[in-house]
């Protein structure tokens, strides 16, 4: 398990462990010598051997031969820095990724890193032990899903910062009907697929008076998983990506075209007008159109849907015909 700093020795540890993880991939299922792979990292074939006991240790399956060299045979399951980072077409996001086996929250360990960290800096946990969605209520973080944060560093007001919940909501949505399914937004942070929650993402500032310091994006995706994985009483109005899909999907690849788009939308979102994001959110709103039940910290209000406003607040008509735009809040669909 990566330590929330990493040493510089650490750092070029990783480096060599992916170079070698590469020069196994452009073989592509031939022999990889040893004693050639020495030579160009500019390590020892004694240290070669012991990368490839901590590979095989970390689920790769390596076979080697005399006079041959080793052979890739299969790669784990899991979401290590590495396999993202090969093939990842980003240039921001994920540029530093740490990885753990199990943790509280992604983005607990986020929030610490995030005074001194790059922006762009990804933290995945293959489980959590203390997920959390807004306001503090659970989330079921199993093996098998997709659960990790994201640092950034935006020159935005305070006020702006729920705008990008809505636009990583977009991105992962894109993400999903990449794959063929019918994936909506509702507001203000989750994924609905044929009406159940298959995402959600919790949005956290860290700001001085009205600048943002920092923003810990966090995402968690039922991915792998399967219905029967979630909690009792969170069953009904959930769903998992195999469960719709009938299979499970390549994780890695599935993160690797969702930090792509969060990429490409956050490029938008820092320079372009938020019309132009808040149109395609505003098309694949499931919230729009619904009468709903609004919980803030010291009211309820209800009323139906009848649009998002340009700062990302939800537009209500109210009972009494009156509308009022609500910024934050956890939004209850209304079952008459």
């Amino acid at each position: 398990m990566l330590t929330l700093r990493l040493q510089e020795s650490e750092f070029w540890m990783k480096s060599k462990r992916a170079e070698i993880i590469n020069a196994f991939k452009v073989a592509n299922g031939k022999a990889v010598s040893g004693e050639e792979l020495g030579k160009e990292l500019g390590i020892s074939r004694t240290m070669v051997c012991k990368y490839i006991k901590g590979l095989k240790d970390d689920g790769y399956e390596i076979s080697s031969a005399p006079k041959k060299g080793y052979v890739l045979k299969s790669v784990p399951k899991l979401l290590y820095p590495e396999e993202i980072l090969s093939g990842l077409q980003t240039t921001l996001f994920g540029k530093n990724i740490f990885y753990y086996d199990e943790a509280g929250s992604s983005n607990d360990i986020a929030k610490k890193m995030a005074p001194t960290a790059e922006e762009g800096t990804i933290v995945v946990v293959e489980q959590q032990t203390g997920g959390r969605g807004r306001l503090g209520r659970q989330w079921a973080s199993p093996k098998g899903g997709i659960w990790f944060s994201t640092i950034l560093k935006p020159r935005i007001a305070l006020s702006f910062a729920s705008r990008l919940t809505l636009t990583f909501g977009l991105s992962v949505a894109k993400t999903m009907k990449s794959y063929g399914l019918d994936a909506k937004i509702k507001w203000p942070n989750d994924i609905l697929v044929n009406g159940k929650k298959v995402s959600g993402i919790l949005t956290e500032v860290d700001a001085e008076i009205d600048t943002v310091e920092f923003v810990i994006i966090g995402i968690g995706i039922n991915a792998n998983m399967s219905s029967k994985d979630i909690p009792d009483e969170l069953r009904e109005n959930s769903t998992t990506l195999r469960d719709e899909m009938g299979k499970s999907i390549d994780r890695v690849e599935f993160l690797q075209k969702l930090l792509y788009e969060m990429e490409q939308e956050y490029i938008r979102f820092s320079t372009r007008p938020f019309n132009e994001i808040l149109d395609e959110i505003i098309s694949l709103s499931d919230t729009i159109g619904k009468r709903v039940n609004v919980k803030m910290p010291n009211r309820i209000v209800e009323g139906v849907v009848i649009g998002i406003s340009k700062t990302g607040a939800l537009m209500l008509k109210k009972n009494d015909g009156t509308i009022e735009e609500i910024i934050a809040g956890r939004c209850i669909y209304s079952k008459n």
